[in-house]
């Protein structure tokens, strides 16, 4: 589906935007993959890396805030997947009108440009800190999952349709817990601070994440929120894994954190179904038909909730350490 098409990825020099442009170019013959981002020294650094693809990669500066400069990236793209966003939770706090306007406002601008120059797919990034919000981040993702959503509503005749992937931090990324505990031990400080050691984390690894992407790009008819079937951890299992014999220090839970990771509510149950490898919420609009669901799947039971906390695949201290070695941690 991917073969001979132009794909343009916003927030493209981020580790999501990487990873999924190595395995499009990895695994399909794309026509032309488009880098959308404001960082002109982190597109150098990708294009000189990927620079056997040079044919097939074009890097524009822009920011999806500049809705001109999006309407011009857009001009004979197909399919786009939306990966920008302002992400750090304190950040946001912080400075919430700068959130509104990447995270609100870009989304905004993405639509139009989408209905307007023709794009036949788009499929944005959310996250589990959108599912009942408690931190402006996760508000704004909120707002952004509704604007793609409800896009599908103003495609009319046109063959355009928009969709959801919804997971929580990337395993290793600079949002997940990893990195902060390998600099930990790199400075052999001897203890790990925990929030909470109740907690609990879903993980996905960059792969799958891209996966997931490309199965909504090719199956998406438009308003759905994928999420894939992954496992859960303790992050005491976690702590254990990367430094045993360290001491862990419980020292409260920040401000905006939740104790689990939620991708399904129970108030969203009456619309997901199950499939073999991950979930999907349908949209409930009166411009739904029931029809549209996608072969395959079983509606969950009422008041089904998909969470960490009450996951039923876990991994141990154990595979937690091979997973790590896997990723040269």
């Amino acid at each position: 589906m991917l073969n001979q098409k132009t794909i343009l990825v916003t927030g493209g020099t981020g580790s999501f935007g990487n990873a999924f442009t190595e395995y499009v170019l990895g695994h399909y013959e794309p026509k032309k993959i488009i880098i959308y981002s404001r960082d002109e020294f982190k597109q150098f650094q990708m294009a000189d890396r990927l620079k056997k693809h040079k044919d097939r990669l074009r890097f524009f500066i822009g920011d999806v805030r500049d809705r001109e400069r999006m309407f011009r990236a857009l001009d004979g793209v197909d399919y786009v997947v939306h990966a920008a966003a302002l992400k750090q939770v304190p950040a946001c706090e912080y400075n919430p009108m700068e959130a509104v306007k990447t995270n609100i406002n870009g989304a905004v601008n993405l639509v139009d440009a989408a209905l307007d120059r023709g794009v036949r797919r788009v499929v944005a990034l959310s996250t589990d800190k959108a599912v009942n919000p408690i931190n402006l981040y996760g508000g704004t993702k909120l707002v952004s999952d509704k604007l793609f959503i409800a896009a599908n509503a103003y495609s009319g005749e046109k063959d355009v349709r928009f969709s959801i992937v919804r997971y929580g931090n990337v395993a290793g990324s600079r949002g997940s817990v990893i990195p902060f505990f390998r600099q930990i031990v790199e400075r052999g400080e001897g203890v790990l601070p925990i929030t909470d050691c109740r907690m609990t984390r879903f993980w996905i690894s960059l792969e799958e994440g891209v996966q997931l992407v490309v199965k909504a790009l090719q199956e998406a008819r438009g308003g759905e929120t994928f999420i894939s079937k992954i496992p859960s951890f303790k992050v005491t299992d976690l702590a254990q894994a990367m430094a045993p014999g360290y001491r862990q220090k419980e020292i409260g839970i920040r401000e905006g954190e939740k104790l689990h990771e939620v991708m399904v509510t129970q108030e969203d149950s009456a619309m997901t179904y199950e499939y073999e490898k991950h979930y999907i919420i349908y949209p409930h609009y009166n411009w739904w038909e029931e029809g549209r669901v996608l072969p395959g799947g079983a509606k969950v039971r009422e008041g089904f909730e998909y969470s960490s906390g009450t996951n039923k695949e876990w991994l141990d201290v154990e595979q937690l350490r091979e997973l790590l070695a896997r990723m040269g941690r």
